[in-house]
């Protein structure tokens, strides 16, 4: 048995903590509020995540630090740098391995397949403000002073508040009710399940061959958002749903009202354009494999029918 120190209690670090707990490791998981999955092996603490005397008081003794956290998204640019810096200074000080949540904002417009290798040259602000966590991270670990690694996923499948195929969709699917995506209909896309995410961060966090590196988590051959809203529909035995896009007119109306809305279009090339993850050497040197896609789709609609 192990100590593991989480941060946030979102979708992935809540899938963490299930997953350690019952490979029976001891979790703190640390929220602003104190939330997270209730389990006997798992202690919820109420903490400021950038306060970095606290989290290395937490870290003492643990064998990884998650970051899990996810600040409110128009807040990136103010919010993560400083909770970023205190995991940092927490990893060095408690010698715990730092493993990231990260994502694919950091390559920006791509013409092919996304891997670790692929050149990060997004031009945004919060793509800037995630390169320059792995960056920082890359330069303590490559002087010494951590260990870190970082786990990149595409957009989430699963059932969370974060996923574009969750909350949003599942339950209209279940009640025959239409349902409005972004984008295109019919570009491919990788959907990364959530389990998966937190799968690989427990597998890179153990190894030492994963560190200073980062990685993609597994994921299945990607599908369109309409072939993904159908899949689902039929692992549930319903009748496929009309499925339309949000006009482009509708969001400059709601980015009036909504800085969240107003972000959209800075990301919108991602659902507009195939957006494809290339995790052949999580394959290769972790040995990880995505969840099959029909397990994936059976244990979705099982957690909302709950």
């Amino acid at each position: 048995m192990s100590n593991y120190l989480i941060i946030g209690a979102g979708a992935v670090g809540t899938a963490v903590a299930q997953q350690l707990a019952a490979s029976d490791h001891h979790v703190t998981i640390a929220t602003r509020s104190g939330s997270g999955p209730e389990h006997h092996l798992v202690t919820r603490v109420a903490a400021d995540a950038t306060q970095a005397d606290r989290v290395a008081q937490m870290a003492e003794g643990c064998a990884a630090i998650f970051n899990c956290a996810n600040p409110p998204y128009n807040r990136w640019p103010t919010d993560w740098p400083p909770i970023a810096n205190a995991l940092l200074s927490a990893a060095e000080r408690s010698g715990a391995v730092l493993a990231t949540t990260g994502n694919l904002y950091v390559y920006g417009r791509v013409t092919g397949p996304m891997s670790p290798e692929t050149p990060e040259l997004a031009d945004f602000e919060k793509a800037r403000v995630r390169m320059k966590m792995w960056s920082d991270a890359l330069d303590a670990h490559n002087a010494g002073r951590l260990r870190a690694t970082e786990v990149r996923a595409s957009d989430f499948i699963g059932p969370s508040t974060q996923s574009l195929m969750g909350e949003r969709v599942v339950p209209k699917v279940l009640a025959g009710k239409s349902c409005q995506v972004l984008g295109r209909l019919d570009q491919t896309h990788s959907w990364t399940y959530i389990d998966d995410v937190a799968r690989t961060l427990i597998a890179c966090a153990q190894q030492p061959a994963a560190w200073g590196r980062v990685w993609h988590a597994p994921t299945n051959p990607p599908r369109t958002q309409r072939e993904v809203i159908n899949d689902l529909a039929d692992a549930a035995g319903v009748e496929h749903v009309k499925v339309s896009v949000v006009p482009n007119v509708a969001l400059r109306v709601l980015g009036l009202f909504s800085q969240l809305v107003r972000e959209l279009p800075k990301t919108m090339y991602q659902f507009t354009a195939p957006f494809v993850i290339d995790d052949s050497s999580t394959r290769t040197v972790l040995g990880l494999q995505p969840t099959p896609w029909s397990n994936v789709l059976n244990e979705t609609i099982a957690a909302y029918r709950k």
